[in-house]
């Protein structure tokens, strides 16, 4: 049940006080109503006592009642900031984090030296790892896959909003790329546990892009195993998976063959990339 109360005719402190009073953070508070003011949020800052007119609090009380409820924020403004992108989202993708800007960071790293300019995502939802590649290096040829119709339809609108050309699939994993190889692979698969006690918290997200099987790996199996038919000599491989999975998630890596297997730690230091190279030949 929400912990909002409501009052009609606010001005614009007095609704982010309520804000703040039902727990919602302050700069969460402030894009929200930025957001349904049509307004920059600085902008906020120097009109406290601006009235708010009833139709824009009556839509802002709603959706901080679903922000109350833990709804993503990005959701409720309907996009995201990623790797200095600005990304549509929905509730039928994965809400774009920081840490997975570390993927991005990790392929571009490796993209001067990757023995063929193509590069690979899958289970791409928003599109937000493809895209931002991209971005930065327009010569590669990017694909990028995903078994969600909805959540193509995400990544083709922010393709379309970005100008950025991208080769989108639908499939499962692998299935969509028959007879494609590439020099960069990149995924961040569902890699949950089916019993994680995290779950709760992340239930307005799209389930199926979060639960990998009973121990998480599920995915992360699948992907590893049928990599080296898809990666060039001297190919890349690089995950993200779960702060616990790293060792799991390099010896899957060990035994399908790779070398150079790394794995990497997120701003918080927890290790959540890991990622190998297909032996030249």
């Amino acid at each position: 049940m929400s912990r909002v109360v409501t009052s009609v005719g606010l001005r614009i402190g007095q609704w982010l006080g309520r804000a703040r009073a039902a727990g919602v953070a302050r700069l969460d508070a402030q894009r929200l109503l930025a957001h349904h003011l049509g307004r920059p949020r600085t902008w906020l800052l120097a009109h406290d006592d601006e009235p708010l007119p009833p139709e824009v609090q009556r839509q802002a009380d709603a959706d901080l009642a679903r922000r109350v409820e833990e709804v993503p924020l990005a959701y409720l403004v309907g996009e995201r900031e990623f790797h200095g992108l600005t990304l549509q989202v929905g509730d039928d993708v994965l809400v774009p984090r920081p840490e997975t800007e570390g993927l991005v960071d990790w392929a571009l790293e490796l993209a001067a030296r990757a023995p063929l300019p193509r590069l690979a995502d899958l289970g791409t939802g928003s599109g937000a790892i493809a895209l931002a590649f991209k971005h930065r290096m327009p010569a590669f040829e990017v694909w990028a896959s995903d078994r969600s119709a909805a959540a193509l339809a995400v990544a083709r609108a922010n393709e379309q909003s970005l100008q950025l050309p991208v080769t989108w699939l639908k499939g499962d994993w692998w299935h969509p790329f028959a007879g494609q190889r590439f020099g960069i692979v990149v995924s961040n698969p569902p890699y949950v546990a089916e019993c994680d006690p995290h779950l709760p918290a992340l239930r307005h997200e799209p389930q199926m892009a979060l639960i990998a099987g009973a121990d998480g790996l599920q995915a992360l199996r699948q992907i590893v195993a049928e990599a080296p038919a898809h990666l060039v000599a001297g190919g890349w491989l690089l995950l993200e998976h779960g702060f616990d999975q790293a060792v799991a998630v390099a010896a899957l890596l060990e035994a399908a063959g790779f070398e150079q297997v790394e794995t990497r730690s997120d701003l918080a230091g927890l290790s959540r990339l890991t990622g190998g190279r297909r032996p030249p030949a």
